[in-house]
């Protein structure tokens, strides 16, 4: 067939199709690679941190020997470790699964914090005063709620007065700093209203064991329940995000507005949703963390622990992806549980803030050079162009 044949021909000819060959496609090899560079990177940049611990700690009289040796025995190797590690990562994957879902709408909810602290205290308020099972349902019911309704101030002040979520979601954490703060004093009585005690304490009141979360027993090890809601919750956001026509037009709405207008799907109302599902996870977090142990079941000023912003992180980390979050919560949780296993070895606790903050920082860079990689390869296309 010559090309007289081809152009005056009404259907085109054919085109051969080619198999993926014995190495596979082209796509399949540049994802492998991709993988295997972003692997690289995140064991380069944990080994530089674990370095530079190492060295800070030997610069201040500590034991840099044991620094690694340390962390893993405080998060796994001790008995009953991992089991505290599982706690711990429970509400950090609830605060990212919620943030992870504000990112798919293309909204930037960094309040979680906030949210988490007012979740808590709404289900110190009802659990310190019903009990039994169906009160403990209720009460972290009202927790959600709360950290939902925290959120949805954000998401009124972003469509009806239009200021940026990133703007109020981050002022709202002071604000519930300060209100649940007057609710633990003496004066106010709303978290504890049977206490009797000095001007000064400043805690509620203890949940009674009808209240609280059951434990599981599992090879010498005990955790709460909560390990198992968020696990089936991440699914579910999963699925969601990733298979159901709401997760499709969230994205829609998320990557460009004026198109899912025109497209039927309405930007306030996905838009809403997002940031209050997103609290209401943060205030899950929070009561189930009250409800599981948090603090000797207590609610107290520094309750969070800074949850809220680490949970944050976890999304970062995973870039936005619920599975992914899981195993990136679970790292972060062994952080939090062997760096106080590293205070004990003798290393002061400065230092060991610094120490964590190094492997965090670890954390986020393979993230980071990824994210300016991406975006400097369209503009180095169009140069060669």
């Amino acid at each position: 067939m010559n090309a007289r044949d081809i152009v005056m021909s009404p259907t085109p000819p054919p085109v051969p199709e080619r198999g993926p060959g014995p190495k596979g496609s082209a796509p399949a090899r540049i994802v492998n690679r991709n993988s295997a560079g972003t692997l690289a990177s995140y064991v380069f940049f944990v080994a530089l941190a674990l370095t530079l611990a190492a060295l800070l700690v030997a610069a201040t009289g500590g034991p840099w020997r044991s620094v690694t040796s340390a962390l893993l025995d405080g998060s796994l190797r001790r008995p009953g470790r991992w089991g505290e590690t599982l706690a711990e990562a429970a509400p950090l994957l609830l605060v990212a699964l919620g943030s992870i879902i504000s990112s798919r709408a293309g909204l930037v909810n960094i309040g979680q914090e906030g949210q988490l602290l007012f979740g808590a205290a709404c289900m110190a308020f009802v659990a310190t005063r019903v009990h039994g099972p169906a009160g403990l349902l209720f009460s972290i019911a009202v927790g959600c709620v709360g950290g939902a309704l925290w959120a949805g101030i954000a998401a009124l002040l972003r469509y009806w007065r239009r200021v940026p979520e990133v703007i109020t979601t981050l002022l709202l954490v002071f604000i519930a700093g300060q209100l649940t703060g007057y609710a633990l004093t003496r004066r106010s009585l709303l978290l504890d209203p049977s206490r009797d005690r000095p001007n000064k304490t400043s805690t509620s009141a203890q949940l009674t064991a009808s209240t609280r979360l059951p434990g599981i027993h599992l090879f010498g090890n005990v955790f709460p329940i909560s390990v198992v809601v968020a696990l089936v919750l991440a699914g579910v956001v999963a699925v969601a995000l990733g298979r159901t026509v709401w997760g499709f037009r969230l994205r829609m709405v998320g990557e460009n507005p004026r198109t899912a207008q025109r497209a039927g799907v309405g930007a306030v109302r996905a838009g809403s949703a997002a940031l209050l599902l997103g609290g209401g996870l943060a205030g899950l977090a929070g009561s189930l963390m009250l409800s599981g142990g948090t603090a000797n079941y207590r609610y107290t000023p520094g309750f969070s622990n800074n949850v809220g912003w680490e949970g944050l992180l976890v999304a970062l980390v995973a870039r936005n992806r619920p599975s992914l979050a899981i195993p990136i919560a679970f790292v972060f949780a062994m952080l939090r549980t062997g760096s106080g296993f590293l205070a004990s070895t003798g290393v002061e606790r400065e230092i060991v803030d610094v120490v964590r903050g190094l492997l965090v920082l670890a954390l986020l860079l393979p993230a980071a050079v990824s994210f300016v990689r991406t975006r400097r390869r369209p503009a180095s296309v169009e140069a060669g162009a």
